[in-house]
């Protein structure tokens, strides 16, 4: 008898508004760049190659437009998850790398073990991070047992899943680049999970 295995791909938003541009943004939200509009448009040609049983989204306008042509592509409408949303910075919120590296005296690139210590006042803790994102994806798997699934949500929270399916701790997702409107796939069984594609950037990887 063959393995039940369940596929979901993984894609982020597209490129966000420029005045948010190498900031964490997080909580705020914001809209596509005309950029991030092209972008989304490729990712959803690019998706027709593929037969999807149902979308999942977050209900940040950034991913809700990004879905919208995914959606399109696929004749389905978004079902909307609010655990897929992006993570709470808290102080950070709206800053600028430069500004949190030089206001705090950290490698900014390591915000995922920021998160995971604790030590971002009022942010989402990594912890509750995980649980939330943990809990979105167990009831996408456990309710699509065998089918082939599509996810447009946030790099925090692909990271997230990918680190959940995986049994990886979070903070070390942090060495893994998730593009705007990148596509990851990753297929579930009962016995593993097992990571078949990871960033691949239609708009970019695709041109011609």
């Amino acid at each position: 008898m063959s393995e039940i295995c369940t596929t979901l791909y993984l894609m982020r938003h597209g490129e966000v508004d420029e005045a948010y541009h190498r900031k964490f943004g997080g909580t705020i939200d914001m809209e596509l760049s005309p950029v991030g509009r092209h972008q989304a448009k490729v990712l959803g040609d690019f998706v027709k190659r593929y037969d999807f049983d149902a979308i999942y989204a977050s209900p940040m306008k950034r991913a809700l437009a990004t879905a919208d042509p995914v959606c399109t592509a696929q004749n389905h409408q978004p079902q909307i998850m609010d655990g897929l949303r992006e993570i709470d910075f808290g102080e950070w919120t709206g800053k600028t790398w430069m500004q949190v590296a030089e206001e705090y005296q950290i490698n900014v690139f390591r915000w995922l073990d920021e998160l995971e210590a604790g030590r971002v006042k009022d942010a989402e803790l990594g912890a509750d991070f995980r649980e939330r994102v943990g809990e979105a994806t167990d009831a996408i798997v456990a309710n699509n047992t065998g089918k082939t699934i599509g996810v447009v949500c946030h790099g925090g929270v692909v990271r997230a899943m990918l680190a959940h399916l995986m049994d990886i701790p979070l903070p070390i997702m942090g060495k893994l680049d998730i593009e705007y409107a990148s596509v990851s796939r990753i297929e579930v069984s009962d016995r593993k999970a097992e990571t078949t594609l990871v960033n691949l950037t239609p708009w970019k990887d695709l041109a011609e």
